[in-house]
């Protein structure tokens, strides 16, 4: 598809809708066509600021999405399964939730955009892009960034042990690469591996608070701080700020429905507006729409509320919008148009057994009190945020496929450079503001502890999906220089903080700092020049 900005601008539409490489595998909207049928060739410009400021929008639909309502019902999911009350074994459970649900909820979007794009052999090259430029970003960039803010002691223990992961499964990334494919076996080698990493912090925490008797004393340089719950409310950005919940009244008052859904769908605190900055109401004003619908399809369990954030007449809304919303989403709607006998759409289905229910649990519950089974709606808010970040990161996808044809630029780049920073600068704004608020040893062990999560799942689970739709071989061959370049300076990233830190007995300052981001800034250099063919090297 690459060759149509070779051909006259009179046959660009003609091209892109006879050749099969043109079409995009799902989504809902087809850029190709748009910016090269829809809009005539002068107006090219004009569609490429539109699409730029739609994958701008979805980057902010992404984040608010897992911020809001996929990690807060992960965090439900996650407490409805502890079913111990043993100190200890809390206290382990925990640790397993910050490697596991925590580490998902972050990762959501990178491992999305990542599964998306191994779903078609066309775009497996931004995958790739775009873990490993995330991992040299993360690694260099936002680690950097913190030793700047806050000069720190690491935690020892665990820098090492997920630095030594992570070159592992840079290393195995490395050679899917050489050989060009990867079996069934060596995907879920991926994963495997992580689960293996999970067993090993657990392990080793076990190990070490025996060694400690389990007591309270203070962490040492070996053990990352823990902020207490009053730290973290009052750090954490989450929803129970947003809607206004420091302004409810002292005494309980019985509202009426029509009220409480009005109130539930406000994503606006107005006394919170009058207190912000002018950026903050402007960015506030791009993610009301987001929000909007989003609480529209999507119920969010939160069991630190005392009524675990159960509104009923929401609620019940969300028994039929969540099932469509899924329905709608799932294969960008192909499963919820498809007709029954010929006849009766999916969709409409789904509308009717959803009403259905959600009349049953409107005359069966309260506005006061959540029924026994509220915490289904944690894993129906799981599902339906789920989808839509999927449908987000497909989008995402096939938009960023459309700048390479538009541009003449490789998938790899596209995915080191756009799909790698957008992804990222969540984790990066949150781990500086966990650095000042005092925490820069936490911060920098999610610089490496959530990037393994990414690459190893995000790797291992996108050529599984492909296997089940295809043969069970995923090729991997590399389209350019550049993989290798961006593999190398991966490795060279994490062979530098593996010696140099150690090196400086974990002290990190700003020397430190200063030497990742400046690596960074050569490595985008270089891989830039070479995408740009001004440094040719010979063929490996």
């Amino acid at each position: 598809c690459w060759e149509v900005r070779k051909h006259n601008s009179s046959e660009w539409c003609r091209f892109v809708r006879s050749n099969p490489d043109c079409r995009l595998e799902g989504g809902f909207l087809d850029y190709l066509e748009g910016g090269f049928c829809v809009f005539p060739p002068r107006l090219l410009p004009l569609a490429v600021t539109l699409y730029a400021l739609w994958l701008l929008y979805l980057f902010i639909i992404l984040g608010v999405t897992a911020e809001k309502f996929f990690c807060p019902n992960l965090s439900a999911i996650s407490t409805n399964l502890k079913l111990s009350h043993n100190v200890a074994v809390f206290s382990l459970m925990s640790l397993l939730h910050g490697v596991t649900f925590l580490a998902f909820g972050n990762g959501a979007p990178d491992v999305f955009s990542a599964v998306v794009a191994f779903s078609d052999p066309r775009t497996a090259g931004l995958a790739i892009g775009a873990v490993f430029g995330a991992g040299v970003f993360v690694t260099t960039v936002v680690a950097g960034g913190i030793a700047l803010v806050k000069p720190f002691t690491a935690a020892s223990r665990p820098f090492l042990r997920d630095v030594i992961f992570y070159m592992v499964a840079v290393f195995l990334t490395f050679m899917v690469l050489y050989f060009g494919r990867i079996t069934l076996g060596e995907a879920l080698g991926y994963l495997g591996l992580y689960v293996f990493y999970v067993f090993t912090v657990v392990l080793c925490t076990w190990i070490h608070r025996r060694q400690r008797g389990e007591g309270l004393a203070p962490p040492g340089p070996w053990e990352p701080e823990m902020p207490t719950e009053a730290e973290e409310q009052e750090s954490s950005g989450t929803n129970s700020g947003d809607y206004g919940d420091e302004y409810r009244p002292l005494l309980p008052s019985r509202e009426t429905s029509l009220r409480i859904l009005a109130t539930a769908l406000s994503p606006l605190d107005y006394r919170k507006w009058r207190r912000k900055p002018w950026y903050w109401r402007l960015f506030k004003v791009l993610k009301v729409p987001v929000e909007l619908v989003l609480l529209l399809t999507v119920p969010v369990v939160d069991p630190d509320k005392d009524d675990l954030n159960w509104k009923r007449p929401l609620n019940c809304l969300h028994v039929l919008t969540s099932p469509l919303l899924c329905v709608l989403t799932l294969k960008s709607g192909t499963y919820g148009l498809y007709q029954i006998q010929g006849i009766f759409p999916v969709w409409g289905l789904v509308t009717l057994v959803g009403s259905v229910l959600a009349i049953i649990t409107f005359i069966t519950t309260s506005n006061e009190e959540p029924p026994k089974y509220h915490c289904v709606f944690a894993f129906l808010g799981f599902l339906a945020s789920a989808m839509w970040i999927n449908a987000a990161a497909t989008e995402l996808v096939n938009i960023l496929r459309t700048f390479g044809v538009i541009f003449q630029l490789s998938n790899t780049v596209l995915g080191l450079t756009l799909l790698a920073w957008g992804n990222s600068i969540g984790d990066t704004f949150s781990d500086l503001t966990m650095a000042r608020q005092g925490y820069p040893r936490m911060a920098f062990s999610a610089c490496f502890g959530g990037i393994i999560f990414n690459i190893l799942v995000g790797v291992g689970l996108g050529c599984l999906l492909q296997m089940t739709s295809s043969q069970l071989v995923v090729k991997l061959e590399p389209d350019s220089l550049l993989v290798w370049i961006l593999a190398g300076a991966l490795g060279l990233s994490l062979i530098f903080s593996f010696v140099s830190v150690p090196a400086q007995c974990f002290q990190l300052g700003k020397a430190y700092g200063v030497c990742l981001i400046l690596y960074y800034l050569a490595f985008l250099c270089v891989a830039l020049l070479t995408e740009f063919r001004v440094i040719r090297l010979s063929a490996i």
